[in-house]
């Protein structure tokens, strides 16, 4: 069915009065300037008037906006601006994937499911031009296209042709819309394996502009046009593609893009229900990197990193203060122990993955980059860096330790406050960054010395060359060590070359199928290489997805007090003995500390126990978490903290314990006593300790806590200086 031109502003005008009458007065009324439809109400009118709406999108939405400016007129609107139509919601069989947009679908409504990766500034653009010939006779001319202004070909007035006569543009006269491009890309989940992600050019207008900021996901209801590539002067016939946005549907629920259907709910449902609590978080622990062996210590770390893809709830409290939910994780390990396969699995599993090395990384690949040109503008726009576009999923980083020292001062706010602060380019914005955090770094030697007794993990993260209050921003830190064992180096090797005989030949799958293919099973499990069954990637992601979407739990009061309960007895009686992991009541064990003024853990390990308990809890569907949530989370933190002899919070933050440093001033002091004939002053004091990497605030302390216990004391007459008693 072909529609005249005609035929469209009647049929518009009828559906203003029958169907949309009450949203027309809101615009006669100056409440708002344009009419928002949905695709169905114009489907239901009349089906055969929506079809040719997405075969014939320019003329239709002009006839509309017409209509609507006639119709609002006629109603007494005294609106400045002209009204106009935006339709969003269009039906599935206009989605289209970006990469496979081509000459069919130019000059027709389509949709589809993107991500804004860059964002240009605001420029005003001439709607309706107003020309006035040599002869004053002025002539209006509607502008639809965005490369070069149209003037007119003759005078209405003189009937001079356009070169014999000058028209001027009576700018005064002109009407204004505000304009802006951004730059779309398909979203990363529908990219074939080893694709380049296809990308966009997009010219938002009106109300639309500013409503996105870089990694910002949309369903975007566009129109593709076409103008001519150019070679300096001459044009050539090949076309560019670009679009314009007619709405934009920002996402209300995340992880849309995985498809679960009832058929999966019933499916995760009956997994949680069949499995008893322990046996649910083995299962999904083992279907974690099934080929990778797991050896008692790497167990821990991928039932940890089972908490981490379902995370915690991130909150909001009455003053507007945001707590996060997602749960950082730091490995660090020698090489060959499956580091930077364990990343690239979990970012390919995590709905929203996002997979970055810290050889190659900025840190405006990691946060944001003001990019000059990115329009042809000579302007500065903004492009979204991995953490941006890992928003609501997990940022895979591997090399963690080859990241500059400047870069990683950017990844400390996004860590903690999940917001990239960008000041670049004469740009200011705040984007979002609310992903979980996935490292892994290496030893700058080559190898972790292997340390043994009573020796902290922090000296390990010092072998890193990472800055200790990094370590702080982490809520687990696993040191994966790779020592000769021959029974169990027997068991790894032989599941290596199992593993290894049991895959196929990408050759074959590439000459079978045509290209590489995504050989994702759609079954809920598999039987893997040990002969036990594990969750499919496929059904985990769902899952995964379901329970972010749809649970949130919150903690008991039961919980809540025996979360309180390791808490307090950690941090008040942590100086009279090393709590036993042993006993379930965090019982005491006698040997006296020397140090009364350590304090074992913060709120930040409060807040990462609370994390640990909403996050199993969300693993078994559970809106309220209880003690057994809060026992899992307990037994997963003091597995780490504890048996990796962190003595205290200070040494999270300094890399030295509170002892440590007591220790390092005292000999610091020795070493001055020595060197000035039994004087220590003050300043040098200072300076050696921190050159040592200790607070100014911490040795005064100390030193003044000397005095007080009459180790030192001050000579009469010399301020600043002390001598040992």
């Amino acid at each position: 069915m072909t529609l005249l031109a005609p035929d469209a502003k009647p049929r518009w005008r009828s559906f203003l009065e029958d169907v949309v009458s009450d949203e027309v007065q809101r615009i006669v009324s100056g409440q708002t300037n344009h009419l928002e439809l949905k695709f169905h109400q114009i489907q239901a009118f009349d089906p055969d008037f929506a079809d040719i709406l997405l075969l014939q999108p320019d003329h239709i939405l002009r006839e509309g906006s017409n209509a609507l400016r006639t119709y609002c007129m006629e109603m007494g609107s005294q609106q400045q601006t002209d009204p106009f139509i935006r339709v969003s919601n269009l039906p599935l069989d206009s989605r289209r994937v970006l990469r496979n947009v081509g000459h069919a679908d130019v000059q027709r409504l389509i949709s589809s499911e993107v991500i804004a990766t860059k964002v240009s500034e605001i420029k005003p653009r001439i709607n309706r031009a107003v020309f006035q010939c040599s002869c004053d006779y002025e002539t209006e001319i509607m502008q639809r296209d965005h490369t070069e202004l149209e003037e007119p070909l003759q005078c209405g007035g003189c009937g001079e042709r356009k070169g014999r006569v000058k028209f001027t543009l009576v700018k005064e006269k002109c009407s204004l819309v505000d304009n802006q491009k951004i730059e779309i890309q398909e979203i990363p989940e529908r990219v074939p394996s080893g694709a380049q992600p296809s990308s966009g050019m997009v010219i938002l207008e009106g109300d639309l502009v500013n409503r996105v900021l870089p990694g910002t996901r949309i369903i975007a209801n566009m129109v593709p046009q076409m103008h001519s590539e150019r070679k300096g002067t001459r044009k050539t016939p090949l076309f560019e593609i670009f679009y314009n946005m007619v709405s934009m549907e920002t996402e209300t629920e995340p992880f849309t893009e995985i498809n679960i259907d009832q058929e999966d709910i019933e499916k995760i449902l009956k997994l949680v229900n069949d499995h008893p609590e322990p046996e649910l978080l083995k299962l999904v622990t083992s279907s974690i990197a099934p080929s990778i062996f797991a050896t008692p210590g790497l167990y821990q770390v991928k039932r940890s990193l089972a908490l981490q893809l379902f995370g915690g709830v991130s909150r909001i409290s009455p003053d507007g203060t945001r707590t996060r939910g997602d749960i950082h994780i730091l490995l660090m390990g020698d090489p060959g122990v499956a580091k930077s396969q364990l990343l690239t699995y979990m970012s390919n599993l995590s709905p929203r993955g996002k997979f970055a090395s810290g050889g190659s990384v900025t840190s405006a690949g990691l946060t944001a980059a003001a990019v000059k040109d990115g329009f042809s503008d000579g302007r500065f726009a903004l492009e979204a860096g991995v953490l941006p576009l890992s928003d609501r999923g997990l940022a895979a980083i591997d090399e963690f330790d080859k990241i500059g020292k400047q870069e990683r001062s950017a990844i400390h706010p996004a860590m903690e406050q999940q917001k990239v602060r960008v000041a670049k380019g004469g740009i200011t914005a705040t984007l979002n960054s609310r992903c979980a955090v996935l490292a892994a770094a290496n030893p700058k030697s080559g190898r972790f010395e292997y340390r043994g007794g009573n020796a902290s993990i922090m000296q390990s993260f010092a072998e890193t060359d990472l800055e200790a209050p990094l370590a702080s921003r982490f809520d687990l830190i696993w040191l994966l060590s790779d020592i000769p064992d021959r029974g169990l180096d027997e068991r790894i090797a032989t599941h290596i070359i199992r593993n290894r005989a049991s895959g196929s030949s990408e050759l074959q799958i590439e000459d079978q199928m045509g290209s590489i293919v995504n050989i994702e099973s759609e079954e809920m499990t598999e039987t893997g290489l040990d002969d036990n069954d594990h969750l499919t990637t496929g059904f985990l992601r769902k899952y995964i997805a379901y329970a972010k979407k749809n649970i949130h739990p919150t903690i008991d009061t039961e919980a809540q007090s025996e979360i309180v309960k390791y808490y307090i007895q950690t941090r008040q009686n942590y100086q009279k003995g090393m709590i036993n992991p042993a006993t379930s009541d965090y019982s005491l064990n006698s040997s006296k500390g020397e140090n009364q003024t350590e304090i074992s853990v913060t709120a930040r390990a409060l807040e990462a126990l609370m994390r640990l308990t909403e996050a199993h809890a969300r693993m078994h569907l559970r809106e309220v978490a209880t003690i057994i949530d809060a026992k899992m989370a307990i037994s997963i933190f003091k597995h780490w903290r504890e048996e990796s002899n962190i003595r205290d919070e200070a040494e999270l933050q300094t890399g030295i314990s509170k002892a440590g440093q007591s220790s390092i001033v005292k000999q610091i002091m020795r070493e001055i006593s020595v060197e000035n004939d039994g004087k220590m002053p003050i300043s040098k004091i200072l300076d050696r300790a921190m050159l040592g990497g200790i607070d100014e605030a911490t040795v005064r302390t100390l030193v003044s806590k000397m005095q007080q216990n009459g180790i030192i004391y001050q000579p009469p007459n010399t301020p600043g200086t002390y001598e040992f008693v």
